[in-house]
């Protein structure tokens, strides 16, 4: 499509998006033009399973010029996300994508770059979809497989269970503190943030080795408290997290300087890890392999009887982003939300 990128999808139609997008990217695709999408052929018992999400607007197209190609990775990693808390293995991507007839196919291209690139880093693929004509609105179906009896689910923890944090949290808000000038890094920790924002990692590989240990998992995309709450909740109890963390050198270097603790910026959200809930005898090795595999994982806390969350010996006013809520993330002036995730 050289020399036609600022064509507007409205003045393609359909069948010409189709055959002149779409078509050249996936057309080796198996099932490609198909009424149904092909995902892969299960030669061994295994259990299926499906998520589907929409995407918001990404912070970072907030926080610098908006770019389609960070909602397409944000769109996949969102669903790949939950596929990581069943400790599943991806089979694919359905996609469904409403675009306003004014979207540029530059923009398009952007928005297929984002998703096909966050796919393949997980080792996946999208295998089918639709495209419409309408307010813009990005969802995804991601399908898996585990073998049988291994999923994970948010119930079968018991009092006394470990709570872990499976990977890095902070890099989105800590990019957001750089860019608002609250916070200064040298050039390559500063870019190194900011690409660590925008392209959040799902912890696939982290939910299938959790598999034959968890009892119980979700991942953090509403935030820690939320997590740790919802955890609860599901069990039937509470918990005592520690408000002790360890974060990544630059992202300790940001939090002090804006006078935060490293676990204020740790339950964030924006960053798409799990938690975990490990009985206290495989807490060492449930550690031990994940970060065989460069994946980072700490203790937070442990799930207690006593229904209540607590910080310490103080009650827990975490941050929740919550849907249909005051909290409900649907963009917004960038001042004010700093204020309210971080209090600064």
């Amino acid at each position: 499509m050289s020399g036609s990128f600022e064509q507007r999808l409205g003045d393609l139609g359909e069948q010409r998006i189709q055959r002149e997008v779409l078509q050249p990217r996936y057309g080796g695709t198996e099932g490609f033009g198909d009424d149904s999408a092909f995902l892969a052929k299960v030669d061994t018992p295994s259990e299926l399973v499906a998520t589907t999400d929409s995407c918001p607007t990404p912070v970072v197209n907030i926080l610098r010029e908006p770019d389609l190609f960070h909602a397409g990775w944000l769109l996949a990693t969102i669903n790949l996300s939950d596929l990581a808390a069943a400790g599943a293995e991806p089979l694919g991507l359905v996609v469904n994508y409403t675009l306003p007839k004014t979207t540029t196919v530059r923009e398009f291209e952007r928005l297929l770059d984002g998703v096909d690139a966050c796919c393949h880093e997980h080792g996946t693929k999208v295998a089918g979809g639709d495209i419409r004509d309408g307010a813009g609105q990005l969802t995804a179906t991601a399908i898996g497989r585990c073998a049988p009896g291994s999923r994970l689910r948010r119930s079968g923890a018991k009092a006394g269970d470990r709570l872990l944090l499976v990977g890095s949290p902070g890099y989105l808000w800590a990019a957001a503190l750089l860019e608002t000038g609250r916070a200064t890094l040298p050039a390559a920790a500063r870019d190194e943030i900011w690409q660590r924002a925008c392209r959040p990692t799902a912890q696939l590989k982290a939910g299938q080795l959790l598999a034959g240990y968890a009892r119980a998992a979700m991942d953090v995309s509403d935030g820690l408290f939320a997590t740790v709450r919802t955890l609860g909740e599901a069990n039937g109890l509470g918990a005592a997290v520690t408000g002790e963390f360890e974060l990544d050198e630059p992202l300790a270097e940001v939090a002090a300087q804006c006078g935060l603790r490293p676990f204020d910026l740790a339950q964030t959200w924006g960053d798409w890890g799990l938690v975990a809930v490990v009985r206290t005898e495989d807490v060492k090795v449930v550690e031990k392999t994940l970060r065989a595999e460069s994946v980072a994982v700490q203790e937070i806390g442990t799930l207690t009887e006593d229904k209540r969350l607590t910080e310490g010996t103080a009650p827990w006013r975490g941050i929740a982003q919550e849907r249909f809520s005051a909290s409900s993330w649907h963009g917004g002036e960038l001042s004010t939300l700093l204020t309210e995730v971080l209090g600064v």
